[in-house]
């Protein structure tokens, strides 16, 4: 059984890193059990990863004009948006998807018996491109990484429930209206999603309820199927070899021995991911226990304005390019802080949790799902600054830190682990064959 998945992006971004570590653990499954053959035919190479080869890999940018023309359709695409954007802050944030590549006669789609999508946008696939992958009638499964699939254009309504009847007066747009860009593409979505032959596979429960709230995929089969990691990368290892290869020191410049608190993102100053709530609820912490001797460990693309007004020392250890180097800092922190205000299944609290790391975060999407109250991290309210400072306090005086961390490597192993999820969707494959044979 031949399975093609589709994404924008190999490495870049967490969906693209997603669907790579499923793609690696359906080939390892494969390579002893023969069920699958898996394929990841990926739409550009972004800037800052380029082409990186690996097995069953293939890059449909996969020379210089290639390139070039996609490079050319991300533009398009994001001008095509720029007169109806409210703000650049919304920039990237709202896909209308009228730009996209012709894949539906590349090899990879024709000799595939399943078509699995991942993240699409920003110029791979458009909505014409969905329907002619469609009109294949080859199965079809489908796991969202974000909204975008069952919205008018956003990737996270931010509160907005339009998407349960129609889009239209999107936040996302300078002129909301009752037949704006939202309602135009939720309407183009109505017919491509018609006659669809589609499972969509949502890694959190949260994610599964709103799709099978909405307007355009409320009739689709969903099954709840987690992201998978490989465990024996994203492990735990000695604390002074982790400090070691990111280059900090194991004590502060007095000799003692600091707890450090690590917060991640692709972009630091996204107002999504909730930095400014970890800003505020550690001067909270400050100011109730200041004798704490904290460290804050800051890794992603950015720099907050915040950092300069935090109560403790900051070090921004910058993007970390290997795997080697992410396992390094979640092993230097003795907690991982995930604020986020809107969120899928966050591969930071996978990756922290199979690192031994406990997650104070929000009570938001699919993150409750992933962390157990108390046992292998601590969930605050969305937007309560008091209860995540409470979290922070609950990690940094916990009487027994160690066995926190063996909670958070045993949950991972039981919900994240590659023969686990590679396991799930081999039998949905199957099913989704033996469904096709018996039309």
């Amino acid at each position: 059984m031949r399975v093609t998945h589709l994404s924008t992006y190999h490495l870049f971004g967490g969906a693209a890193v997603a669907a790579t570590r499923l793609h690696q653990a359906l080939l390892k499954v494969g390579q002893y059990t023969g069920a699958v053959e898996s394929t990841l035919l990926v739409g550009t190479s972004n800037r800052q990863e380029k082409h990186r080869p690996a097995p069953g890999v293939r890059y449909l940018a996969n020379n210089f004009l290639a390139e070039q023309t996609a490079f050319g359709r991300f533009v398009a695409e994001r001008l095509y948006f720029l007169p109806f954007e409210r703000d650049s802050s919304v920039r990237f944030q709202f896909s209308p998807a009228v730009v996209g590549a012709n894949v539906d006669f590349h090899e990879a789609i024709q000799q595939a018996d399943i078509l699995h999508l991942h993240w699409i946008n920003f110029g791979f696939l458009s909505i014409d491109g969905l329907r002619a992958l469609f009109a294949l009638e080859k199965p079809i499964v489908w796991t969202l990484h974000d909204q975008w699939a069952f919205t008018g254009g956003c990737h996270y309504s931010r509160g907005c429930d339009h998407f349960l009847t129609h889009c239209r007066q999107c936040p996302y747009l300078k002129k909301p209206g009752d037949q704006d860009l939202s309602y135009r593409t939720f309407e183009k979505k109505i017919s491509v999603f018609e006659n669809a032959n589609i499972h969509f596979t949502p890694p959190s429960r949260w994610l599964s309820d709103e799709g099978i709230r909405s307007k355009l995929l409320r009739s689709f089969p969903f099954s709840v199927i987690p992201y998978a990691i490989d465990q024996a990368i994203f492990r735990p290892i000695d604390r002074t070899e982790a400090n070691t290869h990111i280059g900090i020191p194991d004590t502060d410049s007095s000799g003692a021995t600091p707890v450090r608190l690590l917060f991640g993102s692709a972009n630091v100053t996204d107002s999504r991911k909730g930095f400014r709530y970890f800003a505020e609820a550690l001067t909270l912490l400050h100011q109730q226990q200041p004798n704490l001797n904290v460290e804050v460990l800051v890794f992603g693309k950015g720099r907050s304005y915040l950092f300069n007004e935090l109560p403790f020392t900051v070090r921004h250890l910058g993007i970390l390019t290997t795997e080697e180097a992410i396992v390094a800092a979640y092993n230097a922190a003795d907690a991982m802080v995930v604020p986020s205000l809107e969120d899928n299944l966050p591969n930071t609290v996978i990756e922290s949790l199979a690192c031994g790391t406990p997650v104070v975060a929000f009570r938001t999407g699919g993150i409750p799902e992933m962390i157990d109250h108390r046992q292998n991290g601590y969930l605050a309210d969305v937007g309560s600054t008091q209860q995540l400072a409470d979290g922070l306090a609950f990690i940094l005086n916990h009487a027994q830190p160690q066995q926190l961390r063996y909670d958070a490597r045993l949950s991972a192993e039981e919900r994240f682990s590659e023969e686990v999820v590679a396991g799930q969707y081999i039998h949905l494959y199957h099913q989704l064959m033996s469904e096709r044979r018996s039309q």
